[in-house]
């Protein structure tokens, strides 16, 4: 069995409480909510991601004879609880803004309507993999704005934090722009484009650099890119100027070299003259070595004859920003909107809507409102699942690339920084949502006083 796909891939407590609903014969209809809080402090927006996965796990969702006997054998639950989860599936309705949606705090990207103890037992996986997902597209998004129409490769995978962290921070870095990713298990689930260089160690257990490079070209005719940085830098690009003409008799063309490690525009700026000065103008020079979006900016600025970037562990682990703080919130029970009052984590009742308004192209601001309140702007929660079943085919992520694109081209410059701007989106909480919420805290307030006389 796969762990990803796992009913049991959740926190105890949610089995814990499934246990109280089950007992209580507590089964009307909860609406809960995913969103964040806050922005990180260097995060003007954030892009959302990992709608896909969720919708594959809620259309899955089932708890396997093995995890139940399993289950059942811990004694920490009743025979009659677990031979109720035997027959428990996701039958829900699922609202949520479509992936690669470029969205700010507080704002619902995933609203789930079901059963109360299945959209409970759900909770963890869908957390887990909404925010893995927004936060490294969030993330990579940065460097697509930095090196605009440079070439932009995944390396990340070999530093991500496990398997599936590597092969999702893939996807979202390729939704978000870049061009291809070096893990081949990414391009082979997600067709997402490859590209690879070489190691050191070739080179390193060949008799010598050049010998190292012409048996490369040899096995890889179709994919020469040298890796220069083993011994000396600009001495191995002589090397490849020497070699390119051997290589080219036997209709073999160099179509790159790569940087690794020192100062990578001062490299570049010497390699590019040694290339150019040997007729090898043709030959683009890629970099890579601890590259986030702050380094893309600086050798971008700098001018640095550099054609593309392969960018791996910052990216992949979103160093600046390692964590969002995202909750899934229960926002309505029996048709009763509930309030969350704890300090600092206080929520917004209801089923929400957001509607986002426009001025010449531009998006102007946001207003979070309650979902049978109509406001003007296009409604960015839509429908993606009814009833446990998907309301489309999978969205491919050439879409999800072109709305990322399309969304970049709509915000308003500012916020297309690195830098946080001081003046944030807009974005507002309206009049009635307000409202309920002041009547429940009200409410709150009334029901504990008497409580407590």
């Amino acid at each position: 069995m796969n762990p990803s796909s796992s009913a049991f891939l959740t926190d105890l407590y949610q089995l814990t409480m499934l246990q109280g609903y089950f007992d209580a014969k507590m089964d009307r209809i909860a609406v809960f909510e995913f969103f964040v809080r806050r922005l990180p402090a260097n995060r003007n927006f954030l892009v959302s991601a990992g709608l896909d996965q969720v919708l594959d796990f809620l259309e899955s969702f089932e708890c396997t004879a093995q995890e139940l006997g399993w289950l059942e054998a811990s004694g920490n639950f009743s025979r009659e609880f677990v031979s109720h989860l035997r027959t428990t599936r996701f039958t829900g309705d699922v609202h949520a803004m479509p992936e690669g949606e470029i969205f700010f705090a507080n704002e619902p990207i995933l609203r789930v309507t079901a059963p109360i103890a299945e959209a409970q037992v759900v909770e963890t996986r869908i957390v887990n993999l909404l925010h893995f997902q927004a936060l490294i597209a969030s993330k990579a998004v940065r460097c697509a704005i930095t090196a605009p129409g440079k070439a932009l490769v995944d390396f990340g995978l070999r530093r991500a934090h496990g398997a599936e962290a590597g092969l999702l921070a893939a996807r979202a870095c390729y939704l978000t722009g870049f061009t291809a990713t070096s893990n081949v298990l990414a391009g082979q689930t997600y067709q997402i484009p490859l590209s690879g260089t070489m190691a050191h160690s070739f080179i390193q257990a060949s008799d010598s650099e050049v010998e190292a490079f012409r048996r490369f070209a040899l096995a890889n005719p179709n994919n020469v890119t040298l890796l220069l940085d083993t011994y000396d830098t600009e001495a191995a690009a002589e090397k490849v100027v020497q070699l390119a003409p051997t290589l080219k008799s036997q209709g073999i063309s160099i179509r790159g070299v790569r940087l690794d490690s020192g100062d990578l525009g001062e490299h570049a700026r010497r390699v590019r003259r040694i290339l150019d000065d040997g007729k090898l103008q043709e030959v683009s020079i890629f970099a890579s070595g601890n590259l986030d979006e702050f380094e893309l900016q600086r050798l971008v600025r700098s001018g640095a004859p550099i054609d593309g970037f392969g960018v791996g562990t910052r990216v992949l682990t979103s160093a600046d920003a390692p964590y969002l703080d995202c909750a899934y919130k229960i926002q309505e029970y029996n048709g009763r909107p509930l309030r969350k009052l704890s300090e600092g984590k206080a929520t917004w009742p209801g089923r929400k809507q957001v509607y986002r308004s426009y001025r010449s192209g531009r998006m102007e601001s946001d207003v979070i409102t309650l979902e049978d309140d109509k406001m003007p702007g296009e409604a960015l929660l839509q429908p993606v699942m009814r009833n446990g079943k998907r309301l489309r085919s999978n969205v491919t992520l050439f879409e999800i690339r072109q709305r990322v694109a399309d969304q970049l081209r709509q915000l308003p410059p500012g916020l297309l920084s690195l830098e946080c701007e001081e003046q944030h989106f807009p974005v507002s909480i309206s009049d009635s949502l307000q409202e309920m919420a002041r009547n429940l805290s009200l409410a709150y307030a009334s029901k504990n006083s008497r409580s407590s006389a």
